[in-house]
Parts: structure tokens; sequence; C-alpha cells
């Protein structure tokens, strides 16, 4: 079996209006901040580039997460569930969620569920009027999501708001606490808080963690890499955060990481399929 990429953007519809994409040149600094070239796919805004590069790297399947945002820009449902079915199995929906409804919202995680998506994502700090991860109005949104047993993305970590406040482990840690049934998935792996978060995983077991392109080369990405060799094996993520990091470029380097080879195979895969029911 193929690889699963657990955070990948493709160059399609709402995501064409997003920074990663219409600001190329931030979005290239950051990629040659991290140790790579930008991947042409990117540069060229290519979906026939991006298949093919992700048919040379061994990617199966890529999760394509909607988001409701405020500068980061918004990716709709909509053009989520359009990605899933004009590419078939090749791509995994996580949708969004309005956080200010929350009849609206379990309704929308309700209809999500129905129509194939595999994960619900909550980014608290970047909705137009950042919250907090433990904000009391995101819990029964939470728990209907426990209740669902549908899997939770949780944007805690890189820019996750208007300052560091946003992506404060201890908020985290209370959520997953609070409801022990519910997975969550910590995208850009709470950086820069990685012992902390690290912690937190080792305390709640129903965190797991997707450090994506922070996991290339960026401040504490060492520990990392001992936790998905050790007590993370099962709970760790790997995902290139495509187009920040080239899909190619990202799992050459990834398969150079002194990780076990079994330890490898359930970072790049197996654990999302367990995650997902795949």
């Amino acid at each position: 079996m193929g690889i699963i990429d657990f955070r990948l953007r493709p160059p399609l519809r709402g995501f064409l209006d997003t920074l990663m994409y219409n600001a190329g040149e931030r979005r290239d600094g950051f990629t040659r901040t991290v140790g790579f070239e930008p991947s042409p796919a990117a540069q060229q805004q290519s979906m026939d580039m991006l298949l093919a590069e992700m048919d040379r790297a061994d990617i199966e399947h890529g999760v394509v997460v909607g988001r409701r945002a405020g500068m980061l820009g918004s990716v709709s449902n909509e053009d989520v569930l359009h990605i899933m079915q004009t590419y078939g199995p090749r791509f995994i929906g996580a949708a969004s969620i309005d956080p200010t409804s929350r009849r609206q919202a379990c309704a929308t995680i309700d209809a999500a569920i129905e129509q194939g998506f595999k994960l619900i994502n909550i980014e608290p700090g970047a909705y137009p009027v950042p919250m907090y991860a433990d904000d009391r109005r995101l819990y029964p949104i939470y728990a209907h999501c426990e209740d669902r047993q549908v899997p939770v993305i949780m944007m805690v970590g890189g820019t996750a708001g208007p300052d560091l406040g946003y992506s404060d482990p201890i908020r985290t840690d209370r959520v997953l606490a609070d409801f022990p049934s519910m997975k969550v998935v910590v995208a850009h792996g709470g950086w820069p808080w990685v012992n902390e978060i690290l912690h937190v995983a080792f305390r709640r077991p129903n965190l797991y963690l997707s450090p994506d392109m922070y996991f290339s080369r960026m401040p504490g990405w060492e520990e990392y890499v001992k936790a998905a060799d050790g007590f993370l094996a099962d709970r760790m993520l790997y995902a290139s955060s495509f187009p920040f990091c080239p899909v190619q470029g990202y799992k050459e380097w990834f398969e150079q990481l002194p990780l076990k080879p079994e330890n490898r195979a359930k970072v790049m895969g197996d654990n999302a399929r367990s995650l997902l029911g795949l």
C-alpha cells in the first residue's frame, strides 16, 4: 500500500484564492526556509503536475482540508467535495464548520459524514473571530464529533491565530481531557511548543500528531523524530503540507530520517489507515 499524505492542498477551486497560492513568493520563501525547492506543480498551479508528482512519490491518498478562516483564506466544503468526486479515493476530505452556530455546525458535520468526508477540521484561532481551542462555544461541537466518532483535525500550531496564545498546548490538553473518546489530529505539530505538545501526547492517547511542514528542519524537529520512533510511533502522521513543501522532495527527505522501518511504515500510512478506518 502507498503513502497517505495527511495535509495536501491541490491547486483547485477555493485553494487558489488562499494565501498559499495567491502569495506565491511568500510561500516559496517558506519552502526554501525549511530546506526544499518549490514544486513546479505549486508554482504553475497545475493539477496534472501534482498528480504526476504524487505518483512519483507513491502517494496513494491525500487528505484535503476545507477551512473557514480569516486572513488565511477559506475553502468551502463544496470545493473539497468537488475534488473528492472528481478524483475519487485519491483524495480524502476533511470538512470545515462555522463555530458561531452550534446547530448549523452539528448539521454540517452530519451532512459531511453522509457525503463521505472522513474528518472535521476546526481551526479556532484562524476563524474570522478567533477562538481558543477550549472556548466553551466549541464544546457542543466537540461533543457532537465525539458522539459521531468522527476524528477532528485541530490547527493549534504554526500560524494558528493572532498570537502564540492560540496555540497554547495547555488549552489543547483540556479539550483532550474533556473529550477522551474524540480522536484529535494536531496539525502543524503544535509547533513551536514541541516538547509541550509531545508531553500532552504522552498523557492523552486520543492525540495524533502531524507536524507536516514544521517537521522539516525547524527548531525542535529532532524531538518529533524521536517521538515518531518511540512512544508516538502509532500516533504520528506523515504530511507534506503541499504546496508549502513539494510532495516528492518531502517524501525523499522523510525516508532518510532515522526511523525503524516498521515505524516509518506506520507514520507514512498505517496510522492514518487505522485512524480513518480505511
